[in-house]
């Protein structure tokens, strides 16, 4: 919930968010005490599987579901897009894109995507749970902590981020946008570490890192917020998880998207908008690709595809919580059943 996510969006990300646990499986009355043998209380080897399998299977349906329109937005953050790659909406984006260039076009690049995907998530949730645990015990004697969140969220980032970066942002945005030359994604692969070095794979992961942290803060702390208004005793509840994670990814991705913007640049190196500002060989660093939007595009040049960020980040951020928690909870429970 790359990334995400992402991560929702996980969600991911672009790519999705973590989310913090539910309550226990079977939801507690107001007024009365949880069950004593509650969803977070599990042994913490069959915790850590749960964690890595639910975690998996929501980063791959995070992006997969949502790949059309993310490719959409990869195109709509284009500084200088071709004339013919010039789009005022979601929708019409993908309408011509489907009509002029087939209709499997939105969904190139999804093979590599779903590859990391996968692996990235699960050892995003495994960390974020465990660190969130431990941070929570120490900060909050057990309690919902906040800080504890923001905390284990952008450490988990880390690892992430360290997966997905080289599938994810650079391979697949490469393949995404428009008159890509790369034919399929072994190709884009060689190509790149022939021509750019090996380093080439990880030029925006500071840039991603960048950005996902304060994603990931603003979404834990807008998720909390909605969860302590929808869902107070934290009890397995589809629809506060739906609700919560596609308001804070909504939110999270558009405080973000200048950051997005930037890495998208880095990604993508494209040359009529660099050789257009007189920017030659490959553009580097956080400051340099932010000079560089702001002279090809100015203010407003921040905030381009923000309508098909946040699109894309309110479902995606939905769609990982909502499996997220079904297969946490479904898998702890069955644990317990056989257990008892």
């Amino acid at each position: 919930l790359v990334p995400g996510g992402m991560e929702l969006s996980c969600g991911v990300g672009g790519s999705a968010a973590a989310p913090p646990g539910p309550g226990p499986p079977t939801a507690a009355t107001p007024g009365q005490p949880m069950e004593s043998e509650e969803y977070e209380s599990l042994p913490s080897g069959a915790s850590l599987g749960t964690h890595m399998m639910a975690g998996a299977v929501a980063g791959i349906m995070e992006h997969t579901v949502m790949y059309p329109v993310d490719s959409v937005k990869t195109r709509m953050q284009s500084l200088q897009p071709d004339p013919k790659a010039q789009y005022r909406s979601v929708y019409e984006a993908l309408k011509k894109i489907v009509l002029t260039e087939g209709f499997w076009r939105p969904l190139r690049g999804i093979n590599v995507t779903m590859l990391g995907a996968g692996p990235a998530h699960a050892l995003y949730f495994a960390c974020y749970e465990q660190m969130k645990q431990s941070l929570s015990d120490i900060i909050q004697h057990g309690g919902n902590s906040h800080l504890a969140n923001g905390i284990a969220g952008s450490v988990a980032t880390l690892l992430h981020d360290a997966v997905m970066n080289p599938a994810e942002a650079v391979v697949k945005q490469r393949m995404q946008m428009f008159n890509s030359p790369y034919k399929s994604v072994v190709s884009c692969v060689r190509t790149v570490q022939r021509t750019e070095g090996f380093g080439a794979f990880y030029r925006s992961y500071t840039t991603q890192l960048t950005m996902n942290v304060p994603f990931q803060a603003i979404h834990f702390i807008t998720y909390e917020f909605m969860q302590e208004q929808l869902n107070p005793h934290r009890d397995y509840n589809p629809q506060s998880h739906i609700i919560s994670g596609a308001v804070a990814g909504a939110v999270a991705a558009a405080a973000t998207t200048p950051l997005d913007v930037c890495k998208t640049l880095l990604n993508t190196q494209e040359n009529l908008a660099l050789s257009s500002v007189n920017v030659s060989g490959h553009l580097s660093g956080m400051l340099n690709a932010f000079k560089t939007v702001y002279q090809l595009g100015g203010l407003p040049g921040y905030f381009r595809g923000v309508q098909a960020r946040v699109i894309y980040q309110m479902p995606s951020t939905a769609i990982a919580w909502s499996v997220y928690e079904f297969f946490k909870y479904f898998l702890t429970k069955h644990k317990m059943d056989r257990r008892a």
